[in-house]
């Protein structure tokens, strides 16, 4: 089964959100995790950048769980017995927690009530009133999120190489274009 079903590939929209979610993740904590060795400007230019991104990272993670509801292709488990689950839980998390992410984003910035510029198209102001208590632990939390998910999702890159390199069973070509192995 597990070679059956790694030869057929998701269609081209669940791939493209799939590797565009990716990019996001890593430029989005790329730039969290550099903003403070710059100097200040830079810096705030940056956390602008960030959260812009990350409100086009909301959208597409909306247009992701509607296409995978709706009208992506819906595949069988590459592998079976303990190992598909262990798939199927990781995909369950990371969906969870992107979610998370995107929920603690808001609400952070609304707490910080500070105006930044969208892609330095037009200011953005969620509140009007700090909330610096609420900041802080929104903050914090978005920080843990943001490094789990990092984690494990370098775990589930891992494993699809795993599966690439090592297994050879096509698992990874289900989430590539191109033609078939």
């Amino acid at each position: 089964m597990a070679a059956r079903a790694a030869a057929t590939r998701y269609d081209r929209t669940t791939i493209v959100l799939h590797w565009l979610t990716a990019l996001l993740v890593l430029v989005l904590f790329a730039l969290a995790m550099l903003w403070d060795f710059v100097p200040h400007d830079l810096r705030k230019q940056m956390q602008s950048l960030h959260i812009s991104l990350g409100i086009v990272l909301a959208a597409v993670l909306v247009l992701r769980l509607a296409w995978r509801t709706t009208r992506g292709r819906r595949l069988p488990l590459a592998v079976e017995g303990l190992q598909g689950k262990a798939a199927k839980a990781m995909h369950y998390l990371l969906y969870l927690l992107l979610v998370m992410q995107v929920v603690l984003g808001f609400a952070w910035r609304w707490a910080q009530a500070e105006t930044f510029q969208f892609f330095g198209l037009f200011p953005l102001r969620f509140a009007s009133v700090r909330n610096r208590p609420l900041s802080d632990i929104l903050g914090d939390l978005h920080d843990v999120v943001g490094w789990t998910i990092v984690i494990l999702a370098g775990l589930h890159a891992a494993v699809a190489l795993v599966h690439h390199y090592v297994l050879k069973d096509g698992v990874l070509q289900r989430m590539l274009g191109g033609s078939a192995p």
